[in-house]
């Protein structure tokens, strides 16, 4: 059994950190109740290794260089599986939650092409989302499909298969728009496409002209469609699975179209080279963009989409978001799928360390830190950067959980393990 942590100890510990805190102007309950308040939005592919719930006629085809690689028992098979299964979650993850769809969970119960959607095929979706007082976020789903087996979508040569995904699109896109409508909240609807070549293209102007075309079509004002509502983002990538040497939707390319265009720039902490991260690029972009999508993921050696940890490279997202008084300005979603791994205990780590380095972030002296290097006082700005590393954050975050109906230490592994036992093991 893993212990977890009883109410006295957090309580008592808990007043020796906040002291310590405080004696650097910062207040800890404060920062708690903003940890807890900041968005995060679900994603159910970590529960079902991106399998999605489509009824096909030809089958599907992977493609877009996404690869689950794992056989742990207990993969959810059904929409019902995969929303216990979040629920399971939820109720271990402390803080205001989202939950982030794929256009290929829709539940239609017969085949349905993707460019027939209708909000009608995520009734489900939304009835669990109302009950359980959670907001949607929507994402076309440019990949597994034939129309996608070839490596490219809105970029294609062929008209009539980039016809077939701007029709797509936007039916997505009113998917999103009702979904906002139903919960009353903002729907995000992200748009990642997996369209690109494996070795030395002769052409990389062409896919990108018909990428800026297709995305035009799937935006155009003419359609109606209440951008309050559904708000859309573009998502770049550098590269995947048959798509090592070109990509035409690179981060360069959406940040120029998402300025031009007035949509919002998604950026994915694995798309980018391997050891480029994105927690430099937040305060150069928000300068010209309003807000991002922030996706959560942790590349090794490339776009592997591994689960999220509580480690440098995500501390510093949040530090420089929290620094530059931006992160209302940021949309967050997890972003990575393991099925090598207990799946649940998978998809409540990432959660946890996401809302553990928002806390952090928060717990910085941050006018402290401005102030002492304005004054040239890097040596002593250093010092405090240092000291913060060994103050008693674990005892601020024990109650958070606390406060917040979440188990607090290592007792979270112990309903992971009975809900292995008493569920998982029992899926074929």
């Amino acid at each position: 059994m893993f212990p977890e942590t009883p109410r006295d100890v957090v309580e008592r510990q808990y007043v020796d950190a906040r002291n310590a805190f405080a004696a650097l102007g910062v207040d800890a309950d404060r920062a708690i109740a903003k940890a807890v308040a900041a968005p995060l939005s679900l994603h159910p592919w970590q529960a079902d290794d991106v399998a999605g719930l489509e009824v096909k006629d030809a089958g599907g085809v992977a493609s877009g260089g996404l690869l689950a690689t794992g056989n742990y028992l207990g993969r959810a098979r059904t929409g019902d599986e995969i929303r216990a299964d979040a629920e399971k979650v939820l109720s271990l993850v402390p803080g205001k939650h989202r939950f982030n769809l794929h256009a290929m969970y829709a539940e239609a119960g017969k085949p349905v092409e993707r460019d027939r959607l209708e909000p009608k095929h995520f009734a489900k979706w939304i009835a669990w989302a109302k009950r359980l007082g959670l907001g949607l976020d929507f994402n076309p789903t440019y990949f597994s499909h034939p129309k996608a087996a070839d490596g490219a979508t809105l970029s294609h040569r062929d008209p009539a298969i980039r016809a077939f995904w701007v029709r797509h699109g936007i039916a997505c896109r009113r998917i999103a728009e009702e979904m906002a409508r139903q919960l009353g909240t903002p729907c995000v609807n992200n748009h990642w496409i997996p369209d690109g070549m494996k070795d030395s293209p002769a052409d990389r102007w062409g896919p990108r002209e018909r990428l800026t075309e297709s995305l035009d079509a799937i935006l155009a004002k003419g359609l109606l469609i209440d951008t309050k509502q559904c708000v859309d983002a573009v998502e770049g990538k550098l590269f995947g699975l048959g798509s090592e040497d070109y990509v035409p939707g690179s981060n360069d390319f959406y940040a120029g179209y998402a300025l031009k265009r007035g949509v919002v720039l998604t950026l994915d902490m694995g798309h980018f080279h391997p050891t480029e991260t994105i927690a430099d690029k937040l305060s150069a972009l928000l300068q010209f963009h309003r807000r991002l999508l922030v996706h959560l993921s942790r590349p090794i050696r490339w776009d592997s989409d591994h689960v999220v940890l509580f480690n440098d490279d995500l501390r510093a997202v949040f530090q420089e978001l929290v620094r530059g008084k931006a992160l209302e300005r940021v949309y967050l979603a997890l972003d990575y799928f393991d099925p090598s791994i207990n799946r649940i205990a998978a998809w409540t780590i990432g959660a946890r360390s996401v809302r553990k380095a928002i806390l952090a972030a928060l717990l910085e002296p941050v006018e402290m830190l401005k102030r002492l290097e304005a004054e040239g006082k890097a040596a002593q700005k250093l010092a405090v950067m240092e000291e913060l590393k060994v103050l008693p954050f674990a005892a601020v975050w024990d109650m958070l959980c606390l406060r917040h109906g979440a188990p607090v230490g290592m007792g979270w592994v112990n309903e992971i393990e009975a809900y292995e036992r008493d569920v998982l093991a029992k899926r074929t």
